[in-house]
């Protein structure tokens, strides 16, 4: 094999810490939404065929609904800075919705939006 100088040695050394921090940074990082001191977590995803429509939940909303109400919102502004960079969203049921009208079921509150340009 041949001879490794000490700058090479160094360098990559420094090479491998830096990847194990980018590791460590990519690991376990959740963006739940905490209100209240109770941590709500959700979740937003795409409308099959269209990126800009979404779908964004969280709960449990038997706890807070308020806090659900608030996580789900979070999912979906996140959603859309993510997509499009932008966080306006045309919501067909949102924040605004009143609750009477909200989807409820399985413990969570889901809300429709459209992120817009």
């Amino acid at each position: 094999m041949g001879k490794v100088s000490r700058q090479n040695g160094i360098k990559t050394i420094a090479a491998l810490a830096l990847a194990a921090l980018a590791l460590a940074g990519c690991t376990g990082v959740k963006n739940d939404y905490t209100y209240g001191g109770v941590t709500f977590s959700g979740k937003a995803k795409p409308v099959r065929g269209d990126r800009k429509s979404f779908v964004a939940s969280a709960g449990p909303a038997s706890v807070s609904l308020d806090g659900a109400i608030g996580g789900a919102t979070y999912e979906g502004v996140k959603y859309c800075i993510d997509f499009l960079g932008t966080s306006d969203i045309a919501w067909q049921v949102g924040p605004d919705t009143p609750r009477q009208q909200l989807d409820l079921s399985g413990n969570r509150v889901t809300f429709r939006g459209r992120c817009v340009e």
